[in-house]
């Protein structure tokens, strides 16, 4: 099978834990890319922080961004909004009010930019490892701008509780509430996912699922991994996403997207 678009999660996946890329991914990936195929990297992240790693590939072209929710273009004259899923800030309202009582910290972002009320030291490591710069203001609820995604950052057995309270209480309504990570709870639209935002790149490109390769690591993945013809699995993914793949590759720390691009698409 020839794999013309191969999807890329980001953090857990493409990257090592130290947030790294290796030079061995890079030139395969290069390798992939050279023989025709689309290179999309698909992330929770924000456009400003995906782009360097796009750069440091040496590529340009569409990126999936924020989960799903805002999908982005980039080339030489800068980044252009393709498509992005958003909702109102009263529609989180009890949400925010919920993490600003209990001290969680969290940000809401558009599709460009991030704000937050607060920030500490641990935050702010935080934030500096995924390459971020959020913009700090008095209220969230007085910006009057569409978001595209509200995330919580806390310590996981936090936002375990958080997660069952909010699940019990239907606190996130008609939105959607993700657990992006250990350390990340994601409320977005209810349309705005990777599979989704996937979706609608292939159509685009008039590329056919069976064509698409996914690879990733966390539940937020499962949706394009599910969309795609062959969905991959780093081996440090939960069982749950394990169970869902097609495949199993090695882990992030073991270049598994090296592994997986050479077995899949440059062995033929």
């Amino acid at each position: 099978m020839t794999y013309r678009l191969i999807a890329l999660d980001v953090d857990g996946t493409l990257l090592t834990d130290e947030h790294e890329l290796t030079a061995q991914t890079i030139q395969t990936i290069r390798e992939v890319h050279d023989q025709g195929a689309h290179i999309v990297l698909c992330t929770g992240r924000a456009p400003d922080s995906t782009l360097p790693l796009l750069q440091q590939l040496g590529l340009e072209g569409t990126m999936i961004t924020h989960n799903g929710a805002a999908t982005v273009y980039a080339d030489e004259r800068g980044l252009t909004l393709v498509n992005e899923f958003a909702f109102t800030l009263p529609e989180i309202e009890s949400m925010l009010g919920y993490v600003r009582k209990e001290g969680i910290h969290f940000d809401v972002c558009t599709s460009f930019n991030m704000y937050i009320e607060r920030i500490s030291a641990y935050e702010k490591q935080m934030y500096k490892k995924f390459l971020i710069t959020p913009k700090l203001v008095t209220d969230v609820s007085e910006l009057g701008l569409p978001i595209v995604k509200y995330t919580l950052f806390s310590q996981s057995d936090i936002l375990d509780r958080v997660q069952k309270e909010w699940e019990e209480q239907q606190l996130y309504g008609h939105l959607r509430m993700i657990r992006s990570g250990d350390l990340f709870i994601d409320v977005m639209s209810p349309a705005a996912n990777k599979g989704n935002a996937l979706k609608a790149l292939a159509a685009s490109l008039e590329i056919d699922p069976s064509e698409i390769m996914a690879i990733g690591n966390y539940y937020n993945d499962l949706e394009m991994m599910d969309f795609a013809g062959l969905g991959i699995a780093v081996a440090n993914s939960p069982e749950g996403v394990l169970k869902a793949a097609d495949a199993v590759t090695s882990s992030n720390n073991e270049q598994g997207v090296h592994e997986a691009l050479v077995k899949y698409c440059l062995s033929y």
